[in-house]
């Protein structure tokens, strides 16, 4: 094995030590990590932009810092690079949300979590792609490019932070930041076998993070392990002026948690087994996979009891009406008159700055988002809004009481990740209703605005990836992380070592 492939299977909490103790430069890993994503781009097509220089810059910078003696007043992953999806602002750097309106568009300031991660001494790699607006749960829906699943490329990552999630499962990056407004972070981890954490509902500031569902949305960290995404999240986290629906509240002991479960004594915790997310619809691997996960954290001595969420039932259907109206309120902005694209009325129509906004978002907007704008104004539209919208609204309040109840019962909830693992391109592009099917598992969360992760539970039959979720209730996100991380040891004990061994990854020079 090279030295590249050394350095990049290294998980982020011990490339950091290796650049604090003077083994590696900062440096040396990220040229490593741009050496993989060359080699890996034309197979898996994860990234949009890549920031080479930008990165080297900041990589150097810390090296700079550690050569003067200066490691002590160095945040942890200080030299650790960073992948971005395009859903969040980046200064000097092109931020497109995977959309033709937005081609072309370099923000002239950061958001508030990159702002962080430089301040963390963590160098950019680039911007990943996502379905467009993170509008789909396959990365099939950007404008430019579709994201190949590590795995299998035949096969999707999953959506819409499909592009994150391949970068960290084919070693192109060793974490990155997703946005989960159903799923989007959470079901592309567990269709490529990495750590996706949808964080509490205003943990993580969203100042600069594109609106979708306002809502909804959340920022957060994409890992190969659960600590190096409890690191992550630290760094991210925190109260942030900026956003009115930040919360001033210091963030939990995340990486303190999750080191505590890696010693993998779980007595005295009570674990909830959400007994709507299961059954019909769900495929028979993942319930495998799941159900052996289940057996292991009663091993460890956690107390698993079965919870009912009766409304999580309606909570699709819910959803798909709250996030789509949000949807066209949001995109409103995206009219041709201020930035972004803009398409002039052709020939023969009349010059008029309405008939500029529709040609130019008829241009600037694919099939999905366009379904989705239209789908928002009715249920917006008048003799609608409280049949639909407020209707939606009012199951929204019921989901949160069922997690309440739950939470009384048990110490966190679990559930499978995705009722599937990754489908082939194209299965589902011409049935919108089985492509939101794919969030099923993962949408609750972001109704009641509790943190969640999925982490990898094994593989199918196929050899594909498993997620297995937590669910831990609002402000507790290290509640999660514990038995998280011990389900992680147990699985690695039971494996041999990580589930990464089990990829082809030809990009690294390894076939086998």
């Amino acid at each position: 094995m090279t030295n590249t492939q050394e350095l990049v299977r290294l998980s982020a909490a011990q490339m950091a030590e290796k650049i604090r103790s003077r083994d590696i430069s900062s440096r040396e890993l990220v040229e490593a990590e741009l050496e993989v994503i060359e080699a890996a781009e034309p197979s898996i097509d994860a990234f949009l932009h890549v920031s080479r220089d930008e990165a080297l810059a900041q990589a150097d910078d810390v090296d700079k810092k550690l050569a003067s003696g200066d490691a002590e007043s160095l945040p942890e992953l200080a030299g650790v690079p960073v992948a971005i999806k395009d859903m969040i602002v980046t200064k000097g750097i092109p931020t497109t949300a995977a959309s033709k309106i937005l081609e072309g568009w370099i923000p002239p300031y950061d958001a508030t979590v990159v702002e962080k991660l430089k301040a963390a001494g963590m160098p950019i790699l680039g911007k990943t792609n996502l379905d467009e607006f993170a509008q789909g749960s396959s990365t099939e829906h950007s404008a430019f490019k579709r994201t190949c699943n590590p795995w299998d490329t035949d096969c999707v990552p999953g959506g819409s932070g499909g592009g994150s999630a391949a970068a960290v499962g084919a070693f192109e990056s060793p974490l990155a930041l997703g946005t989960d407004t159903g799923g989007s972070i959470r079901q592309p981890s567990a269709l490529t076998g990495t750590v996706g954490v949808k964080p509490t509902y205003g943990g993580v500031s969203r100042y600069g993070a594109i609106a979708m569902a306002s809502s909804l949305d959340q920022v957060g960290p994409v890992a190969r392990t659960v600590l190096d995404a409890a690191l992550l999240q630290e760094v991210i986290g925190g109260y942030d002026r900026r956003d009115s629906t930040s919360i001033p509240k210091p963030i939990p002991p995340l990486a303190q948690a999750a080191r505590e479960g890696a010693r993998m004594d779980l007595h005295g915790m009570k674990v909830g087994l959400v007994k709507e997310l299961g059954g019909k619809g769900y495929q028979p691997d993942v319930e495998a996979r799941f159900n052996e996960g289940v057996q292991l954290l009663q091993d460890m001595g956690a107390e698993v009891v079965e919870v009912s969420c009766p409304h999580f039932s309606y909570a699709l259907a819910a959803y798909y009406i709250i996030m789509p109206s949000e949807v066209s309120s949001n995109l409103a902005r995206y009219d041709g008159m201020r930035y972004g694209l803009r398409v002039m009325p052709p020939e023969g129509m009349e010059q008029t700055a309405a008939n500029m906004m529709a040609v130019t978002r008829e241009a600037g907007f694919g099939d999905e988002v366009k379904r989705r704008i239209i789908l928002g104004i009715y249920a917006l539209s008048a003799g609608y809004y409280d049949a639909w919208y407020g209707s939606a609204q009012k199951v929204r309040t019921l989901i949160i009481r069922d997690l309440e109840a739950a939470f009384k019962q048990a110490d966190v909830l679990i559930s499978p990740a995705s009722p599937t693992t990754a489908f082939k391109f194209g299965e589902r592009m011409d049935d919108p209703l089985a492509m939101y099917l794919s969030d099923v598992a993962t949408i609750p969360a972001n109704m009641a605005g509790s943190p969640a992760m999925s982490i990898p539970a094994g593989l199918s039959k196929d050899g594909l990836p498993v997620g297995f979720q937590f669910f831990a209730p609002q402000m507790r996100d290290d509640v999660m992380y514990k038995p998280a991380a011990a389900l992680e040891a147990a699985l690695e004990k039971q494996w041999g070592g990580s589930i990464y061994q089990s990829m082809k990854t030809p990009w690294l020079g390894e076939n086998k």
